[in-house]
């Protein structure tokens, strides 16, 4: 669901304060009842950080609201959003992120570098505050966390082979010791893998 926004809130976003500033006076624009509730919405922008859309994403419970990448990223690909950032409320009142909140935002920040669209902060914010990932460093460990890649076929051929050659190198130098020490071939093979020839090419 889009929300509708007034001339004064579709400014430019260039702070964690900035953010919380609209997101703020958006949450507080649902009843007592719809507070309770977490909210999940993306907010896309142009390449001068100004405001394209917010959209409520998903409406959860108490403690939990369920998302899927295609949902954050819907309308982000409509819209030629160049950035995102994610938002989501605790109606509890406790901003800090819990493990799954790192997770999902890891997962999302790594889809989001798929298809070019660059996920700059993910805001967890109540109705008096907030915790910004990106002003806490967390945006950047997970951009390098290793979890999540998209890994080129192509490139995943050449690292396995590469692996591979390393390790029957390896092989080969400690069948030549084992040789040199007086093993026989059938020893030799069936500790290191290698082929017959090989073994008798040392």
């Amino acid at each position: 669901m889009n929300v509708r926004l007034t001339k004064d809130q579709k400014v430019k976003l260039l702070y964690p304060e900035d953010i919380y500033k609209v997101m703020q006076q958006v949450l507080l624009r649902e009843n007592k009842i719809r507070r309770n509730q977490e909210h999940f919405w993306v907010i896309g922008l142009d390449n001068k950080k100004k405001i394209l859309f917010i959209e409520l994403v998903a409406l959860g419970r108490v403690n939990r609201v369920n998302v899927n990448p295609p949902d954050v990223f819907r309308m982000g690909i409509y819209k030629l959003a160049v950035t995102m950032v994610l938002v989501h409320n605790h109606p509890s009142g406790d901003v800090k992120p819990s493990k799954a909140d790192h997770d999902f935002t890891d997962r999302i920040l790594k889809v989001g570098k798929l298809i070019n669209i660059d996920v700059i902060d993910h805001l967890v914010i109540s109705e008096e505050t907030f915790y910004s990932f990106s002003r806490e460093g967390i945006i950047d460990k997970l951009k390098s966390s290793g979890l999540y890649e998209v890994v080129d076929r192509e490139k995943a051929v050449m690292t396995k082979m590469k692996i591979e050659a390393e390790q029957r190198k390896e092989a080969l130098t400690i069948a030549a010791k084992m040789k040199k020490d007086g093993l026989d071939e059938k020893t030799i093979k069936k500790y290191t893998g290698l082929y017959m020839h090989e073994i008798r090419g040392l």
